[in-house]
């Protein structure tokens, strides 16, 4: 039986990681495909049928293309940064419930009016049986019923950046410098309030499991209908998590040739792209579970057996998609932030209204208030927030300059 269930996880983990790898190859024809759209061109269309197989000759040039190492660079950590950044990528996956799931069982109470011996057997023998009806269910996720749930997640995703930090220090280039350089204060910054965004929907639960989250949203209604100012400030940070537009100061082309991957070529190149969209995946994931309901979808609650699995796959692939392509459009939507916008707009602006999403959150759940006035009153802050922002803006642009003196005033 273990050498079965063995077999059955390492076939598990190999199908999951090759979904993964196939979703990341055809991410980034999808990406090429929507900006000729945006910028009104073609697009890749010349190999295979709708330019399908682009994604193939792609790959192939990364694995053919000659592999030139710099003079300069450090090898050891030149060599090492793609792997870490691609490891702790894939690792943070693992715990993401991507299918039909059920919530593990808590702590079981000892019965009352039993002698100790009796009672804990007692409470053992519940246990037992309800933890042989949680294995009877089929729980699509690599590490399932993980008790530290997303904080794992949290704390293998912040590791990314070591990968960052590395390639760009071993490229002893300035531009690579520059760029690892700025991921780290960005990738840091940003996860106080990406952290901070998530604790109400803690405080609701009681658990950071994933599936309990999940199972929560089933009988009580989606958190985006009561914490949208905790999703919007979610959905901003794992943005800047994974440098992409506005938050791409890490690569900025524009600006530092390539950034931290400068120095970087063939297959090295690959995987340090391929990091990105990997985390854009698993994002696209956590917003569709945290906040969405994940496979969840109201009246599609009494489909059982095969049928059942089917619709909650397609429901979470739809949402999931959906946040996906949302990282499409907003690339060619708002324009890269300066640096001091990006770490203002932290520091200054997403946790001051972190702070205040979790203070609303305990007021709520310490006088044991309808959760929809927490929907009354993120709206309110948000709107007080942009009113703020923008009185100071125009204050700032009302500002008449001072005369210049001249040689011939004086």
């Amino acid at each position: 039986m273990t050498e079965f269930h063995l077999t059955y996880t390492l076939i598990f983990m190999l199908v999951v990681f090759a979904a993964v790898m196939g979703t990341v190859a055809y991410l980034t024809f999808g990406e090429r495909k929507i900006s000729a759209y945006v910028q009104d061109r073609v697009g890749p269309n010349r190999v295979g049928p709708w330019g399908l197989f682009q994604v193939i000759a792609d790959g192939l040039k990364f694995f053919l293309k000659e592999d030139i190492i710099p003079s300069h660079v450090d090898k050891l950590f030149y060599f090492l940064a793609p792997g870490v950044g691609v490891a702790t990528a894939l690792l943070a996956f693992s715990i993401v419930p991507f299918g039909p799931s059920a919530p593990p069982p808590g702590p079981v109470p000892v019965p009352p009016g039993l002698p100790d011996a009796q009672a804990v057997q007692a409470a053992a023998a519940e246990h037992e049986r309800q933890m042989a009806e949680y294995h009877s269910h089929t729980t699509f996720a690599v590490a399932p019923g993980l008790d530290i749930g997303i904080l794992i997640a949290f704390a293998i995703g912040s590791l990314v950046v070591y990968g960052i930090i590395l390639g760009g220090w071993s490229s002893n280039s300035k531009y690579s410098l520059l760029g690892s350089l700025r991921s780290s204060a960005q990738i840091i910054s940003y996860e106080i309030p990406l952290g901070m965004s998530v604790l109400g929907l803690f405080l609701f639960v009681g658990s950071v499991n994933l599936e309990k989250i999940l199972d929560y949203q089933t009988h009580h209604g989606w958190f985006i209908l009561y914490q949208p100012l905790a999703f919007l400030l979610f959905m901003v940070s794992v943005y800047a998590e994974c440098n992409r537009l506005p938050f791409d100061l890490p690569e900025a082309e524009q600006e530092l040739v390539g950034g931290f991957h400068t120095e970087y070529g063939a297959m090295k190149l690959g995987l340090m792209l391929m990091v990105d969209y990997i985390h854009m995946i698993t994002t696209s994931f956590f917003m569709a579970i945290l906040f969405f309901g994940g496979w969840h979808f109201p009246g599609l609650d009494g489909i059982d057996g095969t049928w059942g699995i089917v619709v909650k796959f397609v429901v979470l692939g739809v949402k999931v998609f959906f946040f996906l392509m949302l990282y499409y459009l907003v690339r060619w939507t708002i324009p890269r932030f300066k640096f001091d916008q990006l770490m203002a707009l932290a520091w200054q602006v997403m946790i001051p209204l972190a702070i205040i999403n979790l203070v609303c959150v305990t007021v709520v759940q310490e006088f044991r208030l309808s959760p929809w006035f927490l929907t009354a009153t993120s709206v309110l802050t948000f709107v007080a927030a942009a009113v703020i922002a923008t009185r100071e803006r125009s204050t700032v642009i009302s500002r008449p300059r001072e005369p210049v003196a001249t040689s011939q005033g004086v």
